[in-house]
């Protein structure tokens, strides 16, 4: 995340208006850098950033009033992270593995099918947690 040159950093209330707002921005910040809402990696990752943002919203907000999301992206690569305050990890692939019909299973779905990855990971004062995401271009 650090070497990809683009970034933005939204701080959303935990609301189910965030989901919308954070879908336009990152359209927006992905129109600025250059990358076309029609390269079909584009589609997926919006699905998952809003299924991200919205699990946020319905199992973390009585512990965060606020989500982050970060966006980044360079010449080939497109990054994100959802962060919320609930300490809770969810086992993204497990709910693959499991044949889960949930919306972790449709992002680890997803982001397998791109060739990306997804990875967990849990703050430092272990009182929340970050889902990232990284899908190639």
């Amino acid at each position: 995340m650090e070497t990809l040159p683009r970034r933005l950093i939204l701080t959303l209330p935990a609301r189910g208006s965030a989901v919308r707002t954070a879908r336009e921005n990152t359209e927006q910040a992905l129109v600025q850098w250059g990358i076309s809402l029609r390269h079909p990696t584009i589609g997926p990752a919006l699905l998952i950033l809003a299924e991200l943002v919205t699990n946020s919203v319905r199992h973390a907000a009585a512990l965060s009033p606020t989500i982050t999301v970060i966006l980044a992206a360079g010449s080939d690569t497109f990054a994100f992270a959802v962060h919320d305050r609930d300490p809770y990890q969810p086992a993204l692939y497990g709910a693959l593995t499991n044949g889960s019909n949930s919306g972790l299973g449709t992002v680890a779905e997803l982001t397998t099918s791109l060739g990306g990855t997804a990875v967990v990971r849990g703050d430092a004062d272990g009182c929340g947690k970050s889902i990232w995401i990284t899908l190639p271009l």
